[in-house]
């Protein structure tokens, strides 16, 4: 945040960093003890009432759907930012993705997925959504209960899981994490197609704001038959693990 004369105002808090032991890239065999993910999962704590999700390739595999729904069913409000087909720049992620987001709506998990034009305009007015990458976002962030917030390199997908080594940083700032429900709350529902389920309990709808009132597209925005189809195809494969 700035004052009037664009001063940033300090704010002091409590800062861990996590990462994964490098020896997790070598195949060799680590503690679980020693990997980012449960350390993530031991400190930024049990959802209450809030849980807010940003990861521009989200992949979370049958356990991490299943998890993620048993925290919605528990009353707690899920919301999941990440990349739409037509602005992301992995299709095969997409494929990983898709398949699950029936199960998480079903479970009352809100999914929104980022407009090409929101990447454009952010752009645009130097801000960041996304990066000097094509891909439209780029943050990988969670919030819990407006209280704790993770800010690193680990998206939610089973590459930062099982393959790659991450890092970032658990802060207690409830200043940033209740930012964070304000942009759920504000900016990401303007900036993003909220997907939800069709009347058929099955079949997607995403549903776009504008200032004309509200858009309902039956196929996803921006993209053609034949992403589409390519995503339905590679969804086939046994390559989550991968993704």
């Amino acid at each position: 945040m700035t004052d009037q004369q664009d001063k940033l105002a300090f704010e002091w808090t409590t800062a861990e960093v996590i990462y994964d032991d490098p020896a997790k890239t070598l195949n060799a065999e680590v503690r679980k003890d020693d990997l980012l993910f449960p350390k993530l999962v031991a400190g930024i704590g049990r959802p209450e009432k809030q849980l807010d999700l940003v990861s521009p390739y989200f992949v979370p595999g049958d356990e991490g759907t299943a998890a993620l729904a048993a925290v919605a069913r528990r009353g707690v409000q899920v919301r999941l930012l990440t990349n739409s087909l037509s602005s992301s720049d992995e299709s095969a992620v997409q494929a990983g993705y898709a398949q699950r987001r029936p199960d998480l709506l079903r479970a009352g998990v809100k999914i929104y997925e980022l407009k090409p034009t929101a990447v454009k305009e952010a752009r645009e007015r130097h801000r960041s959504f996304g990066s000097s990458s094509s891909a439209g976002l780029h943050a990988k962030t969670f919030a819990v209960d407006g209280e704790r917030i993770f800010v690193g390199s680990f998206n939610l997908d089973q590459r930062s899981l099982l393959l790659n080594t991450e890092m970032g940083v658990l802060l207690g700032s409830r200043t940033l994490a209740q930012w964070l429900g304000d942009q759920f709350d504000n900016t990401v529902p303007l900036a993003a197609y909220e997907v939800t389920l069709a009347e058929d309990g099955y079949s997607l709808v995403w549903i776009e704001r504008t200032a004309g009132g509200q858009v309902r597209h039956d196929t996803e925005p921006g993209t053609t038959w034949f992403q589409r189809t390519g995503v339905e195809m590679m969804s086939l494969l046994p390559i989550e693990w991968l993704l």
